[in-house]
């Protein structure tokens, strides 16, 4: 029992390790929420604020445990949806309080549960509607729960007006305490990790078609497995959108950092996301041909090998050179000669096809070989789409050319865990050329 007690607690501490060597934000994170629920417990512990607020106080120090978000975005949606919640439904709570009273003590309790009802049933309806949901979900849920409290205890307690000010002046206070906390203290801006990941899932697409043709066109021995497993980062492209959905909609609430500005065109970033997940989805179609047990002869796939590897290498040179340009947010403009040359290689491919080279060849050869072919057709069309989206957000967001003091993309660019250098990539597009 000692052996086996000791060897959990010791995965289960390497396992933290882990977790914080994956992302050291995590325990600053931590550490931000501790200072903030250390703050608004002074209002508990200390005597003039705590006769001034009684057990009310206790709200502020809930309302730091449930708006502390690990990003701005969100720390900000939740305390800002929490206190004009508790606003808005303290005053009708008051109200409708006031209007009860109007009909005497008997009929007083059948006004105010007309009141929660009629209140609850309409505001619960309105989370539905995807829009607010996405937004105000929170603030509507403690919208229904602050009118209920404020009207139904004022049917107990006649300093109903005293509870819904303290109730309201402690949660107001306990969220600026969780957004100042969250700002001042080595902010996280989801927006920023938005930016960063569209950035990162553009070069993982990138780093697997330039390698797709190479690894596909050559003999099934020489293959490597380091490179094949390396090519396999696009799969979490696949499983983004939730994420990507979620970090566009904190990021509407943050407020201008850095070169993002008011009114930045966040759900571009969603459309480029979108793009490159049907690019993915693609690709996942390409890799499975690239690990299929069986394979087609070598014979059969190098008749469409040039076409079929410079179709590929020019678009994962473009993601790559587009991924690069959204990092240092400049203008995408070195990805336009990859993509003319994709596309004349696709037109190439198109004329070959129609050529009959599979002409005495089993049907059975050559079905895979031709929908590897159409598939890369279909990504170089998924490249110009998302360079056009790519396009669009540069000129929208108003990225820097290189002449306006945009930073060079030969510099290093360092976000978070992501890091790349052009000289790098032309190394390797050099490397894969030989």
């Amino acid at each position: 029992m000692p052996a086996a007690v000791k060897n959990k607690i010791a995965g289960f501490m390497n396992s933290l390790i882990e977790l914080a060597r994956d992302d050291p934000r995590r325990v600053i994170h931590s550490l931000k929420v501790g200072i903030a629920l250390s703050f608004v417990s002074v209002f508990y512990y200390y005597q003039p604020l705590y006769d001034d607020f009684g057990v009310s106080a206790m709200w502020a120090v809930m309302t730091v445990v449930v708006v502390s978000e690990f990003s701005v975005g969100a720390t900000l949606g939740k305390g800002l949806n929490r206190g004009m919640a508790t606003l808005l439904a303290g005053a009708l709570g008051i109200g409708a309080h006031h209007v009860a009273n109007q009909f005497g003590h008997a009929g007083e309790p059948f006004v105010i549960g007309f009141f929660v009802f009629m209140l609850a049933a309409v505001t619960t309806f309105v989370r539905f509607i995807p829009g607010v949901k996405a937004r105000y979900d929170y603030g509507l849920l403690i919208f229904i729960l602050t009118f209920s409290f404020v009207s139904v205890s004022g049917y107990r307690d006649d300093e109903i007006l005293d509870v819904a000010q303290k109730r309201v002046s402690t949660i107001m206070i306990g969220a600026s305490v969780c957004v100042i906390v969250s700002i001042a203290l080595f902010p996280v801006w989801a927006g920023e990790d938005l930016h960063y990941l569209i950035a990162l899932n553009l070069e993982k697409l990138g780093n697997f078609l330039e390698g797709f043709g190479d690894e596909y066109f050559q003999d099934q021995e020489s293959k490597t497995e380091d490179l094949a497993s390396t090519l396999q980062d696009y799969r979490s492209i696949l499983n983004s959108k939730n994420t990507e959905e979620s970090l566009a909609n904190f990021a509407r609430w943050e407020p201008c950092h850095g070169r993002f500005q008011f009114r930045h065109p966040w759900k571009l970033y969603l459309q480029i996301g979108t793009l490159a997940r049907q690019c993915a989805y693609r690709i996942e179609a390409l890799n499975r041909y690239l690990t299929a047990e069986i394979q087609t002869p070598v014979s059969v796939r190098a008749k469409i090998k040039e076409p079929g590897t410079k179709m590929s290498r020019e678009c994962g040179r473009a993601l790559k050179e587009m991924s690069t340009a959204i990092k240092a947010m400049c203008q995408p403009c070195a990805s336009d000669v990859h993509i003319e040359a994709s596309k004349a290689a696709a037109k190439g491919l198109n004329s070959l096809l129609k050529s009959g080279i599979w002409e005495g060849i089993d049907l059975l050869q050559v079905t895979p070989v031709a929908t590897v072919a159409s598939l890369l057709i279909d990504v170089v069309n998924c490249t110009e789409k998302i360079a056009d989206a790519v396009a669009e957000l540069a000129s929208k967001a108003e990225f820097k050319r290189l002449s306006d003091g945009a930073p060079s993309p030969e510099k290093l660019v360092r976000r978070g865990h992501v890091a790349i250098t052009v000289e790098e990539s032309n190394m390797n597009n050099r490397a894969s050329d030989e």
